[in-house]
């Protein structure tokens, strides 16, 4: 963030010395770019193929990331389900040895999460043997489709910068690529969708569009329902208003033409939903999050909610969790003094993520978007989200992530003001536009060289939701390391894993596959005496190993039974 810092101040420094430095070289890059943009399904599917080209092209330096933390095991073991064909799994024997944080045990096992990244991750699995190019694929359409919804609002030079930009601030770094985590790029995928196909039907009335923003509204509805009902509510008016008293509604025939297919892919998408919802948690009317959050949980979601009793908690570690990182918040939150602060830690944190400091100096022309009239609709959506997220507890990137491409339109559009803005008659906003975004290419190349520049990154937990350069490091690799190793062993292995009293319950190991019976390895928390003899009386033909994550390094030594324990056993 330092390095971000200086170079933009060293833009704008620049840019109000010698407004019009590199201006031929520019002016020539320009008119090529402009050329691509103006072939706009070249553009789209430039953005995309470069996405995925340059995330491959770093792998030697950024690769495939390791899971770590509990949102990631969850939609893996969704991921795992789906790939072996199922909606979902028995309960195992021995559950409580199995516990982890995002994942329900009861009345199924499963991931708690909506089910959209998990089948994502599944076909990654499925199609190139590894969940993550699921991920990779999903960033890749993501920032292709930023740049089809930019194209229905702004001018094509400039929906071709907003594709660019997200590869090069969300495609390449960011967690939602460098995890398995929360579905950022598959919320943002259904959210341009929807607000680049709303424009288009309105002046088309073209069944393409219908189906485009029907497939939108199924990505939200699968991933942040929530969140997208927020992006509907001011969608769904001007649809509304469009159809009933639009100067050009359709007539009656092709309106049913325009929402019969439409309308019967989300009626089936509901129903599917339904019945996962059945099949994993009982009740075709119980989403997902509500029976984990219910059994584990104390802090509820929204403002206007009280705190839940305490529920009885099996393992200090998911207790830690439940109650030193989610309550702490929630309590913080419900107080006077702290209800502001934290109201303005989302605030920021949302921000820091999808501007950083680059792409903060265009909205000194915050007022004249807030004045334009061709982006007003776009404006009503981010305040009408703003008032959702006011309720809401907690806030992480891609919570906001079906609003993505509402603000890369909104920042364009600051661009196209500030790009204009001349004081003294001097092209002092051309420069700033000009180096602005070549200060994000050579960001991303620093960022891309970092390790081998010996440059110091943010470390987990603190940067991981709001730095825009976030990347696999050395997280999860000690858990990967021992996995790796016993993987090559002969026979089946059963790992009991001792965690410290201070041990940090974003960092978790204990994570099974989906069909834990039958798992090479499976990993289980240690608890008091009895209860792991019976663990290993059930799993008599495995060889049982001690794994001490908090040792430095991590330990991992064959379990020995205490005299009473192997009395017992005898």
């Amino acid at each position: 963030m330092l390095i971000e810092g200086g170079f933009i101040a060293l833009a704008i420094a620049v840019a109000f010395c010698w407004p019009s430095l590199g201006s031929k070289y520019f002016s020539r890059i320009e008119q090529l770019f402009g050329r691509l943009a103006r072939r706009q399904g070249s553009a789209v599917a430039t953005v995309g193929v470069t996405a995925l080209l340059l995330r491959l092209a770093i792998l030697p330096l950024c690769p495939v990331p390791n899971p770590f933390i509990p949102n990631d095991f969850s939609f893996l073991l969704a991921s795992d389900t789906f790939a072996s064909g199922r909606l979902t799994n028995p309960t195992p024997a021995m559950w409580t040895h199995f516990e982890s944080i995002h994942i329900t045990m009861k009345p199924t096992y499963m991931s708690m999460y909506f089910p959209a990244q998990g089948l994502v991750l599944a076909a990654g699995k499925v199609l190139f043997g590894r969940p993550w190019f699921g991920v990779l694929c999903a960033s890749a359409m993501m920032c292709a489709s930023i740049c089809w919804m930019l194209q229905a609002w702004l001018p094509p030079t400039w929906a071709l910068l907003g594709g660019m930009l997200a590869v090069l601030r969300l495609g390449l770094f960011s967690y939602w690529i460098n995890t398995y985590s929360g579905g950022g790029s598959i919320a943002a995928l259904g959210g341009a969708l929807v607000l680049g196909a709303l424009p288009r039907l309105m002046r088309t009335a073209r069944l393409r569009y219908s189906l485009l923003l029907a497939t939108g509204l199924i990505l939200l509805a699968t991933t942040r329902p929530y969140e997208g009902i927020l992006l509907c509510i001011p969608v769904a008016t001007v649809l509304g208003h469009w159809i009933f008293r639009g100067k050009n509604r359709p007539a009656p025939a092709l309106l049913l033409r325009l929402a019969a297919a439409p309308l019967a892919m989300i009626v089936a998408a509901g129903a599917w939903m339904g019945y996962y919802n059945y099949r994993a948690f009982g009740s075709p009317v119980t989403p997902p999050y509500s029976i984990d959050r219910t059994t584990y949980a104390m802090a509820p979601y929204f403002v206007w909610q009280s705190q839940r009793p305490e529920p009885v908690y099996r393992h200090a570690v998911m207790r830690r969790f439940y109650y030193e990182k989610e309550l702490s918040d929630f309590r913080k939150i419900h107080t006077p003094s702290g209800f502001l602060p934290q109201t303005l830690y989302k605030a920021m944190s949302g921000v820091v993520f999808f501007a950083g400091i680059a792409l903060l100096p265009p909205l000194i022309m915050l007022c004249r978007v807030l004045r334009d009239r061709r982006t007003r609709f776009l404006v009503v959506c981010v305040l009408v989200l703003t008032a959702g997220m006011l309720i809401e507890i907690y806030l992480v990137p891609h919570y906001l992530a079906p609003f993505t491409s509402a603000f890369y339109a909104l920042g364009l559009q600051a661009m196209r003001h500030l790009r204009l803005w001349s004081p003294g008659g001097q092209p002092v906003g051309v420069g700033m536009v000009r180096l602005i975004v070549l200060s994000c290419i050579i960001l991303a190349v620093f960022r891309t060289w970092a390790q081998p520049l010996h440059l110091r990154l943010a470390e987990w937990p603190t940067s991981q939701w709001i730095d825009t350069w976030y990347g696999p490091g050395p997280f999860g690799s000690e858990r990967a390391h021992i996995s790796a190793g016993l993987q090559q062993l002969q026979g089946k292995q059963l790992v009991i894993v001792r965690y410290s009293s201070s041990h940090d319950p974003y960092d978790e190991w204990v994570y099974n596959a989906a069909d834990i019976e039958n798992s090479k390895v499976v990993w289980a928390r240690e608890m008091d005496a009895a209860d792991d003899r019976d663990l290993i009386d059930n799993y008599q033909d495995r060889r049982v190993w001690l794994v001490q994550p908090d040792s430095q390094p991590a330990q991992i030594s064959p379990y020995t039974l205490s005299p009473q324990q192997g009395a017992s056993l005898r």
